[in-house]
C-alpha cells in the first residue's frame, strides 16, 4: 500500500511539473468498461446552513464513490481565487486526484472554479476554454486514456443568463466536435432546466441530447430543477443517472451530487462496428 500510494504521489508531481500524462492506480481498477461519473456544485463549500465546512463537502466527495468527478465552485471566486479543498485528503481518502491545469492563481485549484479529479487512467490532453458570455465562465477538456478505452470530458459551469448559456453550449459543441471519435461526456452545472426549444441547451444538438436523462439536483434540501447534468455522445453512452441524496448532501452545498455510469467498452465496440460498416460500404 505505501508503494502505490509513493507512485502515485511521484506521479502527481511529475504531472504538474512537465505537464505530462498522469496515471493512477489502484486494486481495483475499472476494467470491464462501467464507469462512475459524478457532478457536483460544492458552492464554495457553505452549506445551506450558512457554515463553510471544506471537510463536509470532500466527506460527500467521497461518498459519492466517482471514477470522474466533475467539480464546480472549487475556488473562491473573488481575491486570491484559492482553492477551497484539501486536494491531498482527496488523494489520500477517496483516491481522487486533481487533473493538472494552470489555475487563476497560485493558490487556486481550479479553472473558473471548475476542477476534474480523476480515480484511474492517463490525461493525454488538457484544454483550458474560456467560454462566452456576460459572466467570466470556463471549461475543462480533457482527454483521458482509461482501460475502457478513450474518453473526452468536458467539465463546465454555464452562466446565469440564458442568452450566455446559448453562446456557451455553441462554444462547447465547437470544442466537442474534434474530438476524433472519442467518446465524449459533458458534465457540470449547466444552470438551464427548461427542456425543448425554450432550452439553451437545444444549441448543444446533435452532439449531446439534453432532454436524455435529466434528474433534479437544486434545491439539494427539497430538489425541482435539473441543473446538474452528464451527457454523452454517443447518446447510449450514459447507462443511468441518478443524485446523490443523503442526509449530508442535503446540507453540504444548494446542489445534489449527480452520478451516472457510462459503458465505454459498448460505446467503441460501436464505433468500431460502424467504421467496419463504411469500409464494406466502400468496397462493395
Amino acid at each position: 500500500m505505501a508503494k502505490t500510494q509513493g507512485s502515485l504521489s511521484a506521479g502527481i508531481v511529475a504531472a504538474i511539473r512537465k505537464r505530462r500524462p498522469t496515471v493512477v492506480s489502484r486494486d481495483a481498477a475499472v476494467s470491464r468498461g462501467d464507469i462512475v461519473i459524478a457532478s457536483y456544485n460544492i458552492h464554495k463549500c457553505v452549506g445551506t446552513d450558512g457554515r463553510f465546512d471544506p471537510s463536509r463537502t470532500a466527506q460527500v466527495i467521497t461518498d459519492i464513490g466517482a471514477d470522474i468527478v466533475a467539480l464546480q465552485e472549487a475556488d473562491q471566486r473573488f481575491g486570491e481565487r484559492a482553492g477551497l479543498l484539501d486536494l491531498e485528503h482527496l488523494r489520500r481518502e477517496a483516491h481522487l486526484v486533481s487533473v493538472p491545469i494552470s489555475p487563476f492563481s497560485e493558490k487556486g485549484h481550479g479553472w473558473h472554479g471548475n476542477v476534474l479529479l480523476l480515480r484511474e487512467g492517463a490525461v493525454s490532453e488538457v484544454r483550458q476554454l474560456n467560454l462566452p458570455g456576460v459572466e467570466p465562465r470556463g471549461a475543462l477538456i480533457v482527454d483521458l486514456d482509461l482501460k475502457a478505452g478513450p474518453l473526452r470530458v468536458i467539465a463546465a459551469h454555464l452562466g446565469l443568463l440564458r442568452h450566455s448559456r446559448a453562446q456557451q453550449a455553441e462554444a462547447i459543441t465547437r470544442a466537442a466536435a474534434d474530438g476524433a471519435g472519442r467518446p465524449t461526456l459533458l458534465i457540470g452545472d449547466l444552470n438551464e432546466w427548461r427542456m425543448g426549444k425554450r432550452s439553451s441547451l437545444k444549441f448543444l444538438s446533435p452532439i449531446f441530447d439534453p432532454s436524455h436523462a435529466a434528474v433534479a439536483s437544486f434545491p439539494s434540501r427539497f430538489p425541482l430543477l435539473p441543473l446538474d447534468r452528464v451527457l454523452g455522445n454517443p447518446h447510449h453512452l450514459v447507462t443511468s443517472v441518478a443524485v446523490h441524496d443523503t442526509p449530508l448532501a442535503r446540507v453540504a452545498s444548494d446542489h445534489l451530487p449527480v452520478k451516472a455510469s457510462i459503458d465505454l467498452k459498448v460505446a467503441h465496440k460501436d464505433a468500431d462496428d460502424n467504421r467496419t460498416r463504411l469500409v464494406e460500404a466502400d468496397s462493395a
